[in-house]
C-alpha cells in the first residue's frame, strides 16, 4: 500500500518537473524564507499532491518546492506536519520517505526550538548532534517496509558526524557562530512547564521542540544522511525568571535566524 502511494505521488511530481533532487530540506516554523536561496523549477501546493497532507501549523506555507541551489538539485518542504495536528506518525514521515524514493541522499532538517541550556540565547543557531524523542509512538512501529529499510535501523549516527564537521568548518568560514547540542522532541501542542524544562536539561537535552525526531528516524531507516539545525527562538531554562512563551515571538525570532541558516545550507549543497 505504501509503495503504491509513493509511486503515485512520484509519478505526479515527475509529470511536472524533471528535477532529481540530491538534497531534501524540511523547513520549520518561521524558516520558510530559505526558499529565497533557490532557483525554483516548480512549486507544488501540498493540497494538489496525491497522498499528501495539508500543514495547519502557524508559520508553515505548505508547499513542496523543486529547484537548485548553486546548481545542485534539491527539494524543499516549506512547512512540515506535526503529531499535535492529529496526524499519524506514518503520515508525518510520508514526505521523508517520498524524498528517499525520489533520489534524495541527504536530508537537512530545521526547526524552531526553545533553549534549555542556560548558555543559549534567543537568536542562536544550534547544530543538532543527537536527539531524544519523547513522542508516545514512532514511525517504525508496525509492519516494516523492507523496500525502504531494515527492521532494526541503527541510530548511533542519527546526525552524520562527517557532515557535522563540514558544517562547523562552513560556519567558521562564514563567521557565523553556532552552538552544537541535543534536540529533544515532545508531542506538544503546549510549551513545557518549568519543571519539565529543568528535567529535560538534566536528561542531556540542550533544546526542545515539537517536531523533527520522527522525520530523522524515518530518514535513517531509509538510509539517508541527516543534518539538523535548531533556531533557538526563546530561553526555556525553566528558571524562576522564566518568561511566558509566545508563538508569534517564536516566528519573529526564527525569521531573523533563517537567513544565517540559509547561508550555511547554501554552502553545504555546493
Amino acid at each position: 500500500m505504501l509503495e503504491a502511494k509513493l509511486n503515485e505521488t512520484k509519478a505526479y511530481i515527475n509529470s511536472k518537473t524533471k528535477i532529481k533532487p540530491q538534497y531534501g530540506l524540511i523547513l520549520g516554523s518561521g524558516l520558510g524564507g530559505l526558499v529565497d536561496e533557490m532557483s525554483i523549477d516548480y512549486i507544488f501546493e501540498y493540497a494538489e499532491l496525491p497522498n499528501f497532507l495539508v500543514s495547519t501549523a502557524i508559520g508553515h506555507a505548505g508547499r513542496l518546492v523543486f529547484g537548485t541551489v548553486s546548481g545542485t538539485p534539491i527539494v524543499v518542504m516549506q512547512g512540515r506536519f506535526h503529531f499535535y495536528e492529529g496526524y499519524s506518525m506514518q503520515d508525518i514521515v510520508y514526505p521523508v520517505r517520498l524524498m528517499a524514493y525520489l533520489s534524495v541522499e541527504t536530508l537537512i532538517v530545521t526547526n524552531a526550538a526553545g533553549g534549555l541550556d542556560p548558555q543559549y540565547n534567543a537568536g542562536d543557531i544550534m547544530l543538532i548532534k543527537d536527539q531524544i524523542s519523547m513522542m508516545p509512538v514512532n514511525p517504525l512501529i508496525g509492519k516494516n517496509h523492507d523496500f525502504l529499510g531494515p527492521r532494526f535501523p541503527d541510530m548511533s549516527n542519527a546526525f552524520d558526524r562527517d557532515l557535522r564537521s563540514k558544517v562547523r568548518e562552513i560556519a567558521s568560514l562564514l563567521k557565523i557562530n553556532i552552538q552544537e547540542g541535543v534536540y529533544l522532541s515532545t508531542p506538544g501542542p503546549f510549551f513545557e512547564t518549568s519543571a519539565e524544562r529543568r528535567y529535560m536539561y538534566k536528561l542531556g537535552a540542550n533544546a526542545v521542540g515539537m517536531s523533527t525526531a520522527p522525520e530523522v528516524i524515518a530518514a535513517n531507516h531509509a538510509g539517508l544522511k541527516v543534518i539538523g539545525f535548531s533556531a533557538i527562538t526563546n530561553v526555556a531554562t525553566g528558571g524562576e525568571d522564566q518568561l511566558a512563551d509566545d508563538s508569534d515571538e517564536v516566528i519573529e525570532v526564527a525569521n531573523v535566524i533563517g537567513p544565517k541558516i540559509a547561508k550555511i545550507i547554501a554552502e553545504i549543497v555546493k
